[in-house]
């Protein structure tokens, strides 16, 4: 038995003797059956509450890229894009449709890219209604007249109650993420956590698009006065990017993912995949009121069964509490998904050792040199064993994203910077005053001004100081700012405590980036800090 039925089904997928379809439901019919399946509850106000078991964030460990003849040369084989060969990858497929076999299937035919000239075709296909509203929520709905000639470029299939079987099918547990780019296929399973399916499409689209001179990036966008005016927002989980792109007087292009093309900036997304934990009404108002509206799905969010009301909170299942909810949720995002040219990048970073600047600005080569190291830090407690801060670094602000080489994205970026002549600000919005456990996280408000005052160009004629440890012009002076916070020396009581934190960050940096040794132009590598200029 199906519904309404595409003409391009699922035996072209592999997928035989299924019992009920449901082909691209809306909204409501979804929430009715995540319901009627006991796979979720529907919080006050209308959001649906979902619970995702033992994983409640991504599974680095457990994604495989399978090396297959169009691809093997291109991807950047290691860690973060493991190996998977073909006859692993076919075994795993086949008893996965085995598995399927005789099971309700929900079907999601929708778009990743919101430039008609970019855009690709993908078919999500899930065992469960609520991951099949996470696709329709996350990706670019299509129409009824699309919908009637739906030709997959790219699908998904998403199983969560399939184990992969370590011993034979060579993963590391039985969840698995394998991408195989020859059949523009991923499988998922053993995993409920629906950024599983985000991520995977994303890294699809970061293969793809720079063969075609299109930048893909992690990161948000968002413009001022006009679609020309434009702010990109690179960085990690916890840095801000969300937040500090979602601004009430400012329209969201995208909070995520986007692409930069000749012709300018593109959400690849038509949804919003928010952290909540503690999220704030007064500081970030429109992704609050998002957590409570129909069509939003709350990760994890703590949940009072007796009076349907959610605690954001709750962090006693994790800190990775997400919202899922389409783009239109934002009262100021523009529903086509595009901008022009940048004019202003800022790249985020939440320092916990509290010592880099709160905002900086960067030259080209120090803009190269910041986003091949993509650094952020961890905090005390955030994760099993973390008992002090610990610096992260992440190539390009995604790199378990990215499939190509590092180089590859930064050497895109660098020559749309110089075409384009952008202005980029690194901005902390870690902790000020000490480390995580001794100072505090800077103040939002705070980190808004100043950068609203960059993209403004209030910044440009500012008088600087240079940091010779982190090789940064800081300015002397922000409209709305007290002076000493754009000082993170004189905020710590002790500036002896604060240079040996300091010269221990800056050394860090310096010991990551020699893994581009020999492959950027000295000019870049020498654009980073510089431990040796000063004596702790």
């Amino acid at each position: 038995m199906t519904t309404t039925k595409s003409a391009y089904g699922l035996e072209h997928h592999g997928i035989r003797n299924p019992d009920t379809v449901y082909w691209t439901l809306h909204t409501p019919v979804l929430y009715e059956h995540a319901i009627r399946r006991r796979e979720g509850r529907v919080a006050h106000l209308g959001p649906l509450v979902v619970r995702t078991g033992q994983y409640t964030g991504r599974s680095p460990k457990d994604k495989f890229v399978v090396k297959e003849p169009s691809s093997e040369a291109h991807v950047a084989w290691g860690k973060v894009n493991q190996p998977m060969d073909e006859a692993s990858f076919d075994s795993l497929h086949r008893r996965l449709m085995a598995y399927l076999q005789a099971r309700e299937l929900y079907v999601q035919d929708c778009f990743v890219g919101a430039d008609a000239n970019y855009r690709m075709a993908v078919r999500v296909i899930t065992e469960t209604a609520w991951h099949s509203l996470f696709a329709r929520d996350m990706f670019i709905q299509a129409t009824e007249a699309e919908l009637a000639a739906f030709l997959p470029e790219f699908t998904v299939i998403q199983a969560p109650n399939f184990h992969a079987i370590p011993e034979l099918d060579g993963t590391n547990s039985e969840v698995f993420i394998a991408v195989h780019f020859g059949k523009r296929l991923v499988i998922i399973g053993g995993t409920q956590y629906a950024g599983e399916i985000k991520k995977s499409i994303f890294s699809a689209m970061n293969y793809l698009l720079p063969f075609r001179n299109v930048l893909p990036m992690h990161c948000s966008a968002n413009y001022g006065n006009g679609p020309d005016d434009v702010a990109i927002f690179f960085g990690l989980s916890g840095t801000g990017k969300t937040t500090l792109s979602t601004d009430p007087a400012r329209t969201l292009i995208g909070d995520d993912e986007h692409g930069w093309s000749d012709s300018g900036v593109f959400n690849m997304e038509g949804g919003c995949y928010a952290k909540t934990i503690r999220l704030s009404a007064s500081a970030e108002p429109d992704i609050y009121e998002a957590t409570r509206k129909f069509g939003t799905i709350l990760e994890n969010v703590g949940y009072n069964p007796d009076t349907g009301r959610i605690d954001l909170n709750d962090d006693s299942l994790t800190e990775n509490t997400r919202a899922a909810y389409p783009i239109s949720h934002i009262p100021r995002a523009t529903r086509i998904g595009l901008g022009g040219h940048p004019t202003n990048i800022i790249m985020l970073t939440a320092d916990a050792f509290g010592v880099l600047p709160p905002i900086a600005k960067l030259t080209a080569e120090q803009a190269m040199y910041h986003f091949l190291s993509g650094y952020t830090a961890k905090v005390a407690g955030t994760e099993k064993g973390v008992t002090e801060p610990q610096a992260t670094f992440s190539a390009c602000f995604g790199e378990p994203f990215m499939v190509l080489a590092p180089i590859a994205y930064a050497k895109l970026l660098g020559e749309k910077i110089a075409q384009h002549q952008v202005d980029v600000w690194l901005v902390n919005t870690g902790w000020s005053g000490g480390p995580y456990g001794v100072g505090k996280r800077m103040n939002i408000g705070h980190t808004r001004a100043m950068i609203n005052a960059a993209l403004a160009g209030e910044l440009r004629n500012i008088p600087t100081r240079h940091d010779a440890r982190f090789n940064l012009d800081v300015p002397l002076s922000c409209p709305g700012i007290p002076g000493d916070v754009l000082d993170p020396r004189g905020t710590w009581r002790d500036p002896a405590a604060y240079d040996a934190q300091a010269q221990k960050l800056a050394e860090m940096f310096v010991n990551n980036f020699a893994r581009f040794a020999g492959q950027v132009p000295v000019e870049i590598a020498a654009a980073g800090p510089q431990p040796q200029a000063v004596t702790a």
